[in-house]
């Protein structure tokens, strides 16, 4: 079905960036909600028309996705409280939201027949409402990887 795609961004000249927004998230599940009310803050701001909906359900699998497989798993590592972040960056004609972790681990959609499963479908999703997807491991001091979804905006004619 889905295959992980190892690949960094498409070509998008960062110096055309129009609007660009970021927030660290907590290490714990309720981040998904913030990143949710910090997303439709933020989209609200920029109007994004049509794609609202499919970009804060996206930010929200992909920020399930990081707490769930992209944290430690040793309880209380204060040093990755605030290790997972989320970045949303608008072109005049493209949206990107990434969110950066501290895991090297490739992010991979679970097969499954189950489409009644409460959980396991989110790349599947994120797969099915943005225009596409990746990851890429951080260079440098960072550590970790940051899986992006990329969303093309309608423009104003």
């Amino acid at each position: 079905m889905l295959k992980p795609l190892r690949q960094g961004l498409p070509p998008l000249d960062p110096a055309a960036v129009s609007n660009a927004a970021s927030c660290a998230l907590p290490a714990r599940y309720e981040a998904v909600r913030e990143a949710r009310r910090f997303t439709r803050g933020t989209l609200d701001q920029w109007d994004v028309g049509d794609r609202f909906d499919d970009i804060c359900l996206v930010v929200s699998e992909l920020v399930t996705n990081a707490l769930r497989h992209g944290l430690p798993t040793e309880a209380g590592c204060p040093e990755h409280a605030q290790s997972v972040r989320l970045h949303l960056l608008c072109w005049s004609e493209r949206l990107v939201c990434a969110v950066r972790d501290p895991s090297h681990e490739t992010p991979v959609p679970r097969d499954s027949d189950d489409f009644s499963a409460e959980s396991g479908r989110g790349l599947f999703l994120v797969d099915s409402f943005a225009d596409s997807w990746g990851w890429h491991p951080l260079a440098g001091t960072l550590q970790g990887k940051v899986v992006w979804a990329l969303f093309r905006l309608r423009t104003a004619d």
